[in-house]
């Protein structure tokens, strides 16, 4: 399992229980989640929630969402995954991670009930929606772990369902084509709720305009019904569905980030229209504050390291765009590690074409892509390659090879990004 527990003899078994469920694998299906927390009366519609799926930011889009609602007074769940060091990250109430003592009460308690086989992601679903009962959260951000009508999150009735955008992806579970992997995004649309998307791509606008159509739902499109824009100041302005909020400092770096930005206020109207009092004082504060770990995040300033959890090729085009728009340098020197389901060709053509010097590694992950099948790809695309045998020694060559001008970025794995960051860590 990715990262560490600070542990107690008297916790270890709980947790050893829950990393033993990661090697179950992965599973969609809403029926041993559904049955699993029927046994505790349905916490998860006790509260009200915002769901959010897509292929990139969701995370990001979520972290703003509640740094926002959380200046409002009220109690705010956050559930995202996957953790970058402390498995504690996935779980937080008005920003404060569960702690190790509840977390392992939980574990022993949802284990009793438990009388079918769960994955890690379905176990850890459970542990969430029950913690934010028990606190008595007013509002939870929740993201979506795979896909979305067969994810164990989908079992809340969201006051907004926010699709980041789609792209190809875990094809093995979600299907060969966009079509089909924005259908089963899709799944996270209520029957009379409303979707926010900033998906632009012709196809996945169909299908999530047929579904909310079917359903009854409506749809706001960024572009179409929100815009936004940021001055190089880091002062945003945004036109919404109803709503404008005018010179709004964001500290994320990245157009992406301020797109993710306009879902989260549009996610805010939603709300407000349904009765949560969010004052622009809330917003203000809530968008100058809100900070999301291991995206565009600096580590180190001597060398300047830069680590970004991207890992698909939409995520790593991202990143691309910001590095060569948001950052000043005189070499790029990246440091790349990847699991090997994911489409390593794309991603290492893509950093190619702006780094100066690249050094392949392995993030400690059983599924990581050996960094000796990566060189012979990479060897076709860039003449400044080297292979180090983990992060440790990736950061350190990389450290030696940097001036003080130039700037390291860390990517291919949010597993890569965590033990990097673990290294920097005082």
């Amino acid at each position: 399992m990715q990262g560490a527990f600070y542990t107690t003899m008297a916790s270890q078994d709980s947790l050893e229980y829950l990393s033993k469920l990661g090697h179950k694998g992965i599973h969609l299906g809403l029926g041993p989640t559904s049955r699993l927390l029927k046994q505790f009366n349905n916490p998860q519609i006790r509260y009200k929630s915002i769901l959010i799926g897509g292929t990139n930011g969701k995370g990001s889009v979520a972290a703003i969402l509640s740094s926002i609602l959380g200046k409002t007074g009220k109690k705010i769940g956050l559930y995202t995954s996957p953790h970058l060091i402390d498995f504690r990250e996935r779980i937080r109430v008005n920003g404060r991670m569960i702690s190790q003592e509840r977390l392992c009460n939980l574990i022993d308690v949802v284990r009793a009930k438990t009388r079918e086989d769960l994955t890690y992601f379905e176990f850890t679903t459970v542990l969430a929606f029950l913690y934010f009962y028990l606190e008595g959260v007013d509002i939870a951000v929740l993201e979506v772990g795979m896909g979305g009508r067969l994810d164990a999150t989908n079992l809340v009735t969201p006051e907004a369902s926010v699709i980041t955008n789609v792209s190809l992806e875990h094809k093995e579970y979600l299907g060969n084509t966009i079509g089909s992997i924005a259908w089963e995004k899709g799944g996270i649309i209520k029957r009379g709720g409303v979707c926010i998307t900033a998906a632009n791509r012709p196809v996945v606008i169909d299908i999530l305009e047929n579904i909310c159509l079917q359903k009854g739902a409506g749809l706001f499109r960024y572009g179409k019904d929100m815009k936004i824009r940021k001055t190089k100041g880091g002062r945003i302005f945004y036109n919404g569905i109803d709503k404008t909020y005018r010179d709004m400092s964001f500290p994320l770096i990245g157009r992406h980030q301020v797109k993710n930005a306009a879902l989260a206020l549009a996610a805010v109207e939603v709300l407000a229209s349904r009765g949560l009092d969010v004052d622009d004082n809330a917003v203000s504060e809530g968008l100058s504050t809100v900070r999301w770990e291991g995206r565009l995040e600096t580590v180190s300033l001597n060398p300047r390291i830069v680590v970004d959890g991207a890992h698909n090729p939409a995520g790593i085009s991202a990143l691309c765009n910001s590095l060569t728009t948001d950052f000043s340098y005189e070499r790029l020197i990246c440091v790349f590690g990847v699991l090997a389901d994911k489409d390593c060709k794309k991603m290492l053509g893509r950093l190619a074409g702006i780094a100066d010097h690249m050094i392949l590694t392995s993030p400690s992950n059983e599924r990581a892509l050996n960094p000796d099948d990566m060189s012979l790809l990479a060897g076709k695309l860039h003449s400044h390659i080297e292979i180090a045998k983990d992060s440790q020694e990736a950061i350190a060559r990389a450290s030696s090879v940097a001036g003080k001008e130039d700037l390291i970025c860390v990517t291919g794995s949010i597993y890569l990004v965590g033990e990097v960051k673990c290294l920097f860590l005082s």
